[in-house]
C-alpha cells in the first residue's frame, strides 16, 4: 500500500506553529535566530525553539530547523555548539546546505540530517551521495520534473543501505526566479544577501534597460504602458495533481511561507491535508473536490499559478504584467477562546469587521452575518476596527481555538414586493 506523504508546513513563528499544527500538518519547518535563512521571519531564539518543539511534540508533530545559509568562516565557529543544542532540544532534524556545516552536522550522533534545495540536488547520485554520508533526506531542487523526480526515488529504492531516506518537494508557494534561489541580485543591488535569509526581492520589480553609453537615459521594456517584470515569477499550486506527486514517490509535501501571514499558513495547510487525505479515501472523491481545494486557496494572498517544472520545462511561468496578489477573501480575526454555555467567541482582529458582514469560518467550514458583538467588557460594538483588538462575538455554531475568521461572500438582499 502507498504510504501517505508528510505534509510539511512553514512556521516564520510560534503563532504560525500552532496554527500549522491544528490545521492538519504533520511537520513544520522553522528558524533560529541565527544561521537561518528568511532573515526577515520573526524566528525564534533558543528558548522559544524548546516551547515550539515542544508544543509540536505534544500534538505528534515532527520539527524541522533551518541551518541551510552558506557559511563564512564567521558563521563556523559557534556552529558546532548551535546544532549540539538542537540535538538537546530533541529537534528531529536540521536542514542544511553548505558542505561544511553537514560535515559538522553528521559528526554529531543522533542528529537528523535533511539536505536543502539550496543544495541544488538535480539528480539521483547526488541524492545517494547525500545518504551515504548519513542524510535521512534531500530537498530536491524545483527545477526537476515529474520523470525526473521518479527516477531519482526508484533508484534510492534499490539502492542498499539500512538508514530510512527520503525525498521531499515543494508543492505550493512562491518561485524564485533563480536557479534552486541560489540568487546574487538582492545582494548585489541592496546588500542584502538572499543566501543568507535577508532577500530584498528585486525581482518583484519593474525594470527598464540602461545602455551605458547614454547615461541617463532609460529605455522601457514594452509589455504594456507600465512596462514589464522580467524576473516576476507566478506561484506554484500542486493541489490538482497530487496523484501525480503520490506516484512519483515523493516522503513530503513542503509548503514555501515563513514569511506568510498566518491566514496563509492555516488556510492552505488545511486544504493540503483535506487533499491528501480525501485521496486517500477514495480518489474519485479527490478528483470530484478539485475545484473546491483551488477556491479555498485563493481565498489567501497569491500571484497567478502555474505548476512549476514539474511538468517539464516551463513556457508560462512569468507574469510579465504587474506583481498583483489577488484573495478572494480577508483575514479578518482568530478566535482565542469559545464560551459554549453564550455562544460567544473571544476574537482578536486582523482587519475591520462590523454587524452586518458576511464572515466566513475556516476550520467550521461555514459562514454566517454577524448580529451581536461586544467589547470583552461585555459593551455592545458596531464593529472592530482597531489592530488587534479583542473582541466578543456571537457564533451560529461552536468554534475551536485558533479558527480562522474570513470575509464571506456579500449578502445581497432581495426586495420582498414592498418599497
Amino acid at each position: 500500500m502507498t504510504k501517505k506523504p508528510e505534509l510539511l508546513a512553514p512556521a516564520g513563528d510560534f503563532e504560525k506553529l500552532q496554527l500549522a499544527v491544528t490545521y492538519g500538518a504533520d511537520a513544520v519547518y522553522i528558524g533560529g535566530k541565527q544561521f537561518s535563512l528568511r532573515a526577515n521571519a520573526t524566528n525564534f531564539d533558543n528558548d522559544e525553539l524548546r516551547k515550539a518543539i515542544a508544543y509540536a511534540h505534544d500534538h505528534n508533530v515532527r520539527v524541522y530547523v533551518g541551518v541551510n545559509i552558506f557559511a563564512h568562516n564567521a558563521d563556523i565557529h559557534d556552529m558546532e555548539n548551535y546544532l549540539r543544542s538542537l540535538k538537546d532540544m530533541n529537534v528531529d532534524a536540521v536542514i542544511v546546505a553548505d558542505p561544511g556545516i553537514f560535515d559538522i552536522a553528521r559528526k554529531i550522533d543522533g542528529l537528523e540530517i535533511h539536505i536543502s534545495t539550496q543544495a541544488n540536488i538535480t539528480n539521483y547520485q547526488s541524492a545517494l551521495f547525500y545518504r551515504g554520508l548519513g542524510a535521512s533526506r534531500v530537498i530536491l531542487a524545483r527545477e526537476l520534473s515529474f520523470p525526473e523526480i521518479t527516477e531519482i526515488n526508484e533508484k534510492i529504492a534499490q539502492s542498499s543501505c539500512e538508514n530510512p531516506f527520503g525525498t521531499e518537494v515543494f508543492v505550493h508557494g512562491a518561485m524564485c526566479v533563480a536557479y534552486s534561489g541560489r540568487c546574487l541580485l538582492s545582494n548585489f543591488l541592496t546588500g542584502r544577501d538572499g543566501n543568507k535569509g535577508d532577500c530584498a526581492q528585486p525581482c518583484r520589480s519593474n525594470f527598464h534597460l540602461h545602455e551605458e553609453r547614454r547615461p541617463g537615459e532609460y529605455i522601457p521594456i514594452i509589455e504594456e504602458d507600465r512596462g514589464t517584470y522580467l524576473l516576476n515569477s507566478k506561484d506554484l499550486c500542486m493541489i490538482e495533481h497530487i496523484p501525480e506527486l503520490i506516484a512519483s514517490g515523493v516522503s513530503s509535501f513542503k509548503i514555501e511561507g515563513r514569511m506568510k501571514s498566518p491566514h496563509f499558513v492555516a488556510a492552505i495547510t488545511h486544504v493540503y491535508r483535506q487533499a491528501i487525505d480525501d485521496y486517500f479515501k477514495c480518489e474519485s472523491l479527490y478528483e470530484s473536490k478539485k475545484a473546491h481545494y483551488l477556491k479555498e486557496i485563493k481565498k489567501t494572498n497569491y500571484r497567478e499559478f502555474f505548476t512549476g517544472f514539474f511538468f517539464g520545462r516551463p513556457t508560462d511561468g512569468q507574469r510579465y504584467t504587474d506583481n498583483v496578489y489577488s484573495a478572494t477573501n480577508d483575514f479578518l480575526g482568530i478566535v482565542l477562546d469559545y464560551d459554549a454555555e453564550k455562544k460567544l467567541a473571544l476574537v482578536e482582529q486582523r482587519n475591520k469587521f462590523s454587524i452586518g458582514d458576511n464572515i466566513d469560518f475556516l476550520m467550521g467550514g461555514f459562514t454566517q452575518v454577524i448580529t451581536e458583538m461586544y467589547e470583552v467588557d461585555g459593551t455592545p460594538i458596531e464593529s472592530a476596527p482597531h489592530p488587534q483588538q479583542r473582541v466578543l462575538l456571537k457564533v451560529d455554531n461552536p468554534v475551536k481555538k485558533l479558527e480562522i475568521l474570513r470575509k464571506g461572500a456579500e449578502i445581497t438582499h432581495e426586495l420582498d414586493g414592498e418599497e
